[in-house]
């Protein structure tokens, strides 16, 4: 048991990282994005080779699962850009702002009644992104891009859920990330020419963020979680994942100063997301107990 909540606190620690590597590596969010893919699907499929076993699934299985994946890398994509044009901490705030969205999105997907109570915890979290923005307005663009982050990433978890009826982890992961490099490689040109980047290919400096990114971010950290499910529980996986952007905004206030740079309005905001995440904590754990 204490080696398997070891794994799942590395791989959210690991999770946490992602935002500071994102300012680390020189490269635009898009090509970020690509590049970040690229590796992971190159690693994975080498894996599978490796293994003498390459997944196949069935056209229509496929095609949902590239879908996803696509959903992935614009999540992606915008979170770095809050990244860019703000900072680690608003970046990993605004991603609180998935909760609200999945109040609404999970109900409409799944056919279930929305649950009032999800949305309004998922208010507090609208509310304290809106405190900040309204107090400290330097940050305008990286909210709204962290916002929309936020939308995309309350999507591929609710289309995961049903996927995972069909196929692995393994397989759902590497298809994914298939399908989101796959989109972004359409849109690149385009995407290039209407934000232009100082280079395409990375640096010697961001090719090593970029294989930490990939490799201990990505494919390890995806494996330490789903290896960690064989002695605890998935509710215990989700509500742990919950310190994701904790650790995130810790690890940028120690290694850039960033709360130098931010008002009061930031913490202000900070705490009424967490008190909609121990809200809502609270709730699963005693939902939880009733059901034990």
């Amino acid at each position: 048991m204490k080696k398997a909540l070891l794994s799942l606190h590395l791989a959210i620690i690991l999770a946490g990282f992602t935002g500071v590597l994102g300012r680390l590596i020189t490269l635009n969010e898009g090509l970020l994005v690509w590049w970040r893919m690229f590796i992971t699907v190159i690693t994975l499929l080498l894996l599978f080779l490796s293994q003498k076993r390459l997944p196949v699934v069935e056209k229509r299985l496929l095609l949902k699962m590239f879908g996803t994946g696509s959903l992935v890398a614009l999540h992606w994509v915008f979170f770095y850009g809050s990244i860019k044009y703000a900072n680690v901490s608003i970046g990993l705030v605004c991603f609180s702002a998935i909760g609200f969205f999945t109040a609404f999105i999970e109900p409409a997907i799944l056919k279930r009644r929305i649950d009032f109570r999800e949305v309004i915890l998922g208010g507090f979290t609208i509310a304290g992104i809106a405190l900040i923005f309204h107090f400290d307005d330097r940050f305008k663009l990286g909210i709204m891009l962290g916002t929309i982050s936020s939308f995309f990433a309350a999507l591929f978890p609710v289309l995961n859920k049903k996927l995972l009826k069909y196929s692995t982890p393994q397989i759902i992961t590497f298809y994914e990330m298939a399908g989101g490099l796959f989109l972004l490689s359409l849109i690149m040109p385009l995407y290039l020419n209407l934000f232009p980047a100082d280079h395409i290919l990375p640096t010697s400096g961001d090719w090593l963020w970029l294989l930490v990114l990939s490799w201990f971010c990505t494919v390890i950290a995806f494996n330490l979680s789903v290896s960690s499910l064989k002695r605890i529980s998935p509710f215990t996986v989700s509500l742990s994942y919950n310190l994701e952007p904790l650790y995130g905004i810790i690890l940028a206030f120690l290694l850039y100063k960033e709360n130098q740079f931010l008002g009061t309005s930031f913490y202000y905001g900070l705490i009424l997301i967490c008190v909609a995440v121990f809200l809502q904590t609270y709730h699963l754990y005693k939902t939880r107990g009733k059901h034990s």
